[in-house]
């Protein structure tokens, strides 16, 4: 068994958080790899369920989509019931057709701000994606080209505003790290403060996989 598959096996194991399920929050600055975690860790888990924040934000609210999560998605799958949410289209600037989100024993959601403090009381787990914003942002930036050069300005900008009043990172029972292959995985603030117990606890401080 690999370590991230005996990660996504602790994962199972802890208590539910919404309703339910267990949710898992994989937070980080845009172009950190979040995304590139939550799909590794859904096919590790069976094909768990990925809510990707990308989709609930839209250019004139990158991070005024609270209410919508919680309408559509934490008071569904807090009941036990199965989540209905329209994904929003960056090409065409508006919302597609619903998409199902099923109450699974584990539902991984990433994004920026998967870790801000409102959603915080619905998570099982934290995990922070331990890069820093410039080489983050350079990252993405490379991804994404020079034509969405100005959209990256104005991101920037405003995910600066976001960490500043609602920092996720202090909250984070692990920091993930990527390598060229594999992860590092390290003890986060709150894991080491006693208010959770980390994703690595009974492992080493550091685990590659």
């Amino acid at each position: 068994m690999s370590d991230l598959a005996r990660h996504a096996s602790r994962l199972r194991t802890l208590p539910p958080s919404c309703g339910p399920v267990r949710l898992i929050a994989v937070d980080g600055h845009a172009g950190s790899g979040k995304s590139t975690l939550a799909s590794r860790l859904a096919a590790a888990l069976g094909d768990a369920p990925v809510l990707r924040l990308d989709d609930l934000a839209t250019h004139e609210e990158l991070f005024a989509w609270v209410d919508r999560l919680r309408d559509q998605v934490i008071g569904p799958l807090s009941r036990g019931e199965s989540a209905r949410y329209a994904p929003y289209d960056w090409t065409t600037r508006r919302f597609g057709p619903p998409r199902t989100l099923e109450p699974a024993p584990v539902v991984l959601m990433e994004g920026v701000g998967a870790g801000r403090r409102a959603l915080r009381p619905f998570l099982a787990r934290l995990w922070w994606m331990e890069l820093g914003p410039a080489a983050a942002w350079e990252r993405g930036r490379l991804r994404d080209g020079p034509a969405l050069s100005d959209f990256w300005d104005g991101w920037t900008a405003a995910e600066e505003r976001h960490f500043a009043d609602d920092p996720s990172r202090p909250y984070a029972d692990a920091l993930v790290r990527q390598l060229p292959v594999g992860y590092e995985w390290l003890e986060g603030h709150r894991a080491t403060a006693g208010a959770n117990r980390s994703v690595t606890h009974g492992e080493p401080p550091a685990a590659t996989y």
